[in-house]
């Protein structure tokens, strides 16, 4: 009876268990970039374990909850999240989703996906042209005495400092182009409504190359920002009964793991660092939304379209 069991239920055990495994690695990546780990967690559920993908996505969506959780407080711990901005960058991004979900009614999916994948190559070059300024930008004080703020932004005292593990110094920063960092903030919640696509990885990008804010800052306060606009999802999938705890439990487990070892890291590495890997992220993100719209809108297939 008990060599039947284990039998059974033991290939069930393995399966959770590597499921663990990847959602740990989601939850580390996702807390050095800024984004919720969804781009691994579905892709791995779907292809890798033949799940509906309807279930990998609610599950990837409660476990940006959980990474946004373990990996948010840690950098409000650290006093690295700019809060405030957060708040404020968070009001465009949620309506910004709103309003995606009419114009998808009127203007073609594919059409959008090609617009984005344009904004996400343009940011990822920008990021990865200033990889090797930024920490001389740090230790010559840069950000703090050639950036300037813009009346929004000091009016709702958006600047802010933070202590820089791999540099060992105080840096002290000042945001601006806040109407404009909203703007683009809203299209990333638009793109994320649309398109099933993270808005983390646009709000990084817009916070450090447009709005003047040091790249482990628009980290950290990327995900404080991403678990408010997850839980509303997380809702729907769940009164919709899409959620199969089965599955969440050993991926938001392996998120809020991975999360939590991830922002212990991330302040120790250089920027230089960091802005490479999430160059790389959004070249991959840019090209699987452009080949998304050229299969959409002109019927050819492109490789590695997931």
């Amino acid at each position: 009876m008990l060599f039947g069991f284990v039998e059974i239920y033991f290939p069930m055990l393995e399966s959770y268990a590597l499921m663990f495994l990847i959602a740990i690695f989601a939850g580390f990546f996702g807390a050095l970039v800024g984004i919720g780990g969804g781009i691994v967690i579905v892709p791995a559920l779907s292809v890798v374990f033949h799940l509906p993908i309807h279930t990998a996505i609610a599950a990837s969506i409660v476990s940006v909850i959980a990474t946004s959780i373990a990996g948010a407080r840690s950098y409000v711990d650290q006093q690295i999240t700019n809060v405030r901005l957060g708040m404020f960058l968070e009001i465009s991004t949620t309506l910004g989703a709103l309003v995606g979900a009419f114009i998808g009614v009127m203007v073609r999916g594919w059409i959008l996906a090609e617009v984005f994948s344009l904004l996400i190559f343009y940011m990822a070059i920008v990021s990865f042209r200033t990889r090797e300024t930024e920490d001389k930008m740090i230790e010559t004080g840069v950000y703090d005495r050639d950036i300037s703020s813009d009346s929004v932004s000091r009016s709702l005292k958006l600047a802010g400092n933070y202590h820089d593990g791999a540099l060992r110094t105080e840096v002290n920063y000042q945001a601006t182009r806040t109407i404009e960092g909203s703007l683009i903030s809203s299209l990333a919640g638009v793109g994320s409504g649309m398109l099933g696509i993270g808005g983390g990885v646009i709000k990084v990008a817009a916070m450090n190359s447009l709005m003047g804010v040091p790249m482990k800052v628009a980290v950290a306060t990327s995900k404080f920002m991403i678990g408010v606009t997850a839980a509303i999802s997380a809702v729907v999938y769940f009164i919709a009964g899409g959620i199969n705890f089965y599955v969440v439990a050993p991926v938001a487990l392996g998120t809020m793991l991975g999360a939590t070892i991830g922002s212990a890291v991330m302040n120790k590495l250089h920027s230089r660092f960091i802005k490479t890997i999430f160059f790389f992220l959004m070249i991959y993100l840019g090209y699987q939304m452009f080949a998304k719209g050229m299969s959409s809108g002109f019927g050819i297939s492109l490789p590695g379209l997931l």
